[in-house]
């Protein structure tokens, strides 16, 4: 397998530009996910890397070779899109080994190669099978093992389970990461589901009209995010944000007003912040204590209660008309028109400027700089 360097990346399509200047260092065998709204940049940035799209400025580099101007063939890349793009009048095994009979692969090395792929992704018995006899997720698997057997340097991975249902959707998650673990491969993965970089990333990617927000691992953009955007799209449910003002600033630490009196003060440096500046406060619904307590208190009525099992998630409105969201424990009796107490912890806080950066954190989390268990983080 091999690494990927992007330097200064862009993309335009005529006078629009739309990937405007990308450096990323994906490591050898790291699963790498790009991740953001629709219209980001994210599948046209994967494309380029897969020589798809041109590129209109910038160097790629496969394995320590210039790529920019090698064709998809040449680039030692598989690509997994969203559509399964099966034929669907040649067998799963057809489809399969098609790539290798291209390249006049030797019939017995072919079967070989398709065998152990199938054997991986569990396949065997639906090798004689056509793509319309087999579901959704039987489909994706096959067009995976198409990648699997021309034995890329980098597999690239374009949103392969938008199609999908829930169900289906954690399960081809997990096969991907023991895909990932098995080949120790490695893979750029594109989504706009955060929960699926969340659980399969040692390293995300997070972009926003065609500029990289942040990179770093699952955790260390849970725990440190660098702007409220980032801030926003990593977690679900999402974090809240709630309009205040500075009411303190010491070196290592800022206080912030609460909705309905009471203050918190939250470990960050204070920058250029001063007492009297419009800021935003960041913290996450499971971060919030039912009941009260932590080191401030915030008071609203319950507009919603949605059950889920295991936890509740419950919104309220606060006394200047904000709204709260707070993951609580499942057996909670509170209901729609109660008044609930929950409690703020300063260490989870997150307090953001008037431009949307992040003040920096004093604490750093314990656990902020661990992946999925392997692999490289910048």
């Amino acid at each position: 397998m091999a690494e990927v360097v992007l330097q200064d990346i862009k993309k335009s399509f005529g006078d629009t530009e739309v990937i405007k200047g990308v450096d990323l260092h994906i490591e050898d065998k790291e699963f790498c996910i790009f991740v953001g709204p629709s219209g980001c940049g994210k599948s046209t940035l994967l494309r380029m890397v897969a020589g798809l799209e041109a590129i209109t400025s910038g160097e790629l580099s496969i394995d320590g070779q210039r790529v920019n101007d090698l064709s998809p063939a040449d680039r030692g890349i598989s690509m997994v899109f969203q559509t399964y793009a099966l034929y669907p009048h040649m067998t799963v095994r057809d489809n399969m080994g098609f790539s290798l009979r291209l390249a006049r692969v030797p019939k017995a090395e072919i079967k070989r190669k398709v065998d152990e792929a199938a054997r991986i992704l569990k396949l065997e018995p639906l090798l004689d099978r056509k793509p319309k006899a087999l579901s959704g997720g039987q489909r994706q698997r096959v067009a995976i093992g198409r990648a699997i057997v021309r034995n890329p340097k980098v597999f690239l991975f374009d949103e392969p389970l938008s199609n999908l249902d829930a169900a289906l959707r954690v399960q081809m998650r997990i096969e991907i990461a023991r895909m990932h673990d098995d080949f120790d491969a490695t893979m750029i993965y594109v989504t706009h589901d955060q929960v699926e970089a969340m659980t399969m990333a040692d390293k995300i990617v997070v972009l926003q009209g065609g500029v990289v927000e942040q990179v770093g691992s699952p955790l260390d953009l849970y725990h440190h995010p660098c702007n409220r955007f980032v801030a926003g799209f990593i977690g679900s449910p999402n974090m809240n944000f709630l309009d205040t003002s500075v009411q303190g600033v010491e070196a290592e630490s800022v206080s912030v007003g609460l909705p309905g009196g009471g203050s918190v003060s939250v470990p960050v440096k204070p920058s250029k912040i001063k007492i009297g500046d419009k800021v935003t406060l960041g913290v996450r619904p499971e971060h919030l204590i039912e009941g009260g307590g932590g080191d401030g208190k915030i008071s609203g009525e319950v507009l919603v209660v949605e059950r889920l099992g295991g936890g509740t998630l419950i919104y309220a409105k606060l006394p200047d008309d904000q709204t709260i969201s707070a993951q609580i424990d499942g057996n909670s009796p509170v209901r729609v028109g109660d008044t609930i107490d929950l409690g703020v912890k300063s260490e989870t806080g997150h307090i953001f400027d008037g431009e949307g950066l992040a003040l920096p954190q004093i604490e750093r989390h314990p656990l902020a700089d661990i992946g999925r268990g392997h692999g490289t983080t910048h």
